[in-house]
């Protein structure tokens, strides 16, 4: 491919010649110019946060530092590979590998481009595995610690979220949404659909939620969570009439303990209205009324029994939306994301007490393959910054 275009250039101008001078040398090797603006285009159309020149310069450099280590070590990556990274790229995008190597190319982005991209990407990725895996891997007892069993120790995420309500006339919208939500690539994006559809009080905040113990999610979402790399979304999850996607933001072993909760007891009051301007003001009044749960009984003195109902529960045992939002909050906080009936009723939602225990929610399993790939990206990111200054790096 190379040779195709050296050859279609013999009767360019000597300005697009120099494309391919070099631009960067990285101890014996170098970054053409036109290796730069090919990683640039490639950023823009696949979206990437960041100012394009600065990344793709970044990109390429520690791309070749990372080639030169693989190199030195005799790692490679099998064709085979390459191509199965092409395929998983595509899907994100529902298009097969042949629709999109052609859709990069007529916005100027070569095949070689892109298989060089995932080559390094994925041999590195491999690389890492097989060099740290065994001192990546936690002992029992640092296991024991995650789940909250020992003397310390845990897991917390970082996440951002949407929550997009859904009533019956708009179920089919919100699907179509929420997987073009699930198909972002960057951060940015995602803070942007956010702000957008979300129903939380974090739209506010672009969907960015604070760092969270993975044992105060709800149970059944804790393996989803844990399975995600950093920028990495969910699939659409379906709650109790809305739709929930969350965005890995970071993930950390903490030396601290996380408690775990034997029973939550939590409040929710329910105001007609829906999510109506009407409805949300008359909730967030009361909000601003209360301090604890009891003085929801006050609030609701002479209305139907059913307007308010207080509810102690095992974690598993509560629905998913509600445990979710119980999750961002201190006793005697509120949330009005949630609805009922169709969307036609508010949740005012308040959370009461946690009663504290030593229950285990995620398997060890998950949480093993967590804590694993937490320590392989801090190898990756040591490995690469000695590397990086051991490198001798010279702009042409």
């Amino acid at each position: 491919m190379a040779t195709v275009g050296l050859l279609g250039l013999a009767s360019e101008p000597a300005s697009s010649q120099n494309l391919f001078a070099p631009a960067i040398q990285i101890n014996q090797e170098v970054i053409t110019r036109f290796e730069l603006q090919q990683r640039e285009l490639f950023l823009e159309v696949l979206r990437f946060p960041g100012n394009p020149t600065e990344v793709a310069r970044k990109g390429l450099i520690e791309d070749r530092l990372r080639q030169q280590a693989m190199k030195e070590a005799g790692f490679e990556v099998p064709p085979e590979g390459i191509q199965q990274g092409i395929d998983q790229f595509a899907s994100q995008g529902n298009m097969s590998p042949e629709e999109f190597i052609q859709a990069l190319g007529q916005a100027g982005i070569s095949e070689e481009t892109v298989r060089d991209f995932i080559e390094v990407q994925l041999g590195w990725r491999d690389y890492i595995s097989a060099r740290f895996l065994s001192r990546a891997r936690p002992t029992d007892a640092e296991i024991d610690r995650a789940l909250g069993r020992g003397s310390g120790g845990g897991i917390r995420v970082l996440l951002s979220e949407v929550i997009i309500p859904v009533t019956p006339q708009t179920v089919d919208q919100v699907d179509e949404v929420a997987q073009q939500i699930a198909s972002l690539k960057t951060y940015d994006d995602f803070s942007q659909a956010a702000a957008q559809f979300s129903a939380s009080d974090t739209r506010n905040n672009g969907g960015r939620m604070n760092w969270l113990a993975i044992s105060s999610l709800p149970p059944a979402l804790q393996p989803l969570i844990l399975a995600l790399n950093p920028g990495e979304i969910t699939d659409p999850i379906a709650l109790p009439n809305a739709v929930a996607l969350f965005q890995m933001r970071g993930i950390q072993e903490i030396a601290t303990g996380t408690p775990r909760y034997s029973s939550i007891e939590y409040a929710t009051y329910f105001l007609a209205g829906g999510r109506s301007a009407e409805a949300l003001s008359a909730a967030g009044q009361i909000a601003r009324s209360i301090d604890t749960c009891d003085d929801l009984y006050g609030v609701a003195k002479g209305q139907p029994e059913t307007v308010l109902d207080r509810v102690t529960a095992k974690p598993s045992e509560i629905p998913q939306d509600i445990a979710l939002e119980l999750a961002k909050l201190d006793p005697g906080e509120t949330s009005t994301a949630l609805t009922r009936n169709n969307g036609q009723t508010l949740v005012l939602l308040m959370l009461c007490n946690r009663t504290a225990d030593l229950a285990q929610d995620a398997s060890r399993e998950e949480i093993a393959n967590a804590l694993t790939q937490q320590r392989l990206q801090s190898f990756a990111e040591s490995l690469l910054a000695q590397l990086k200054a051991d490198a001798q790096i010279t702009e042409k």
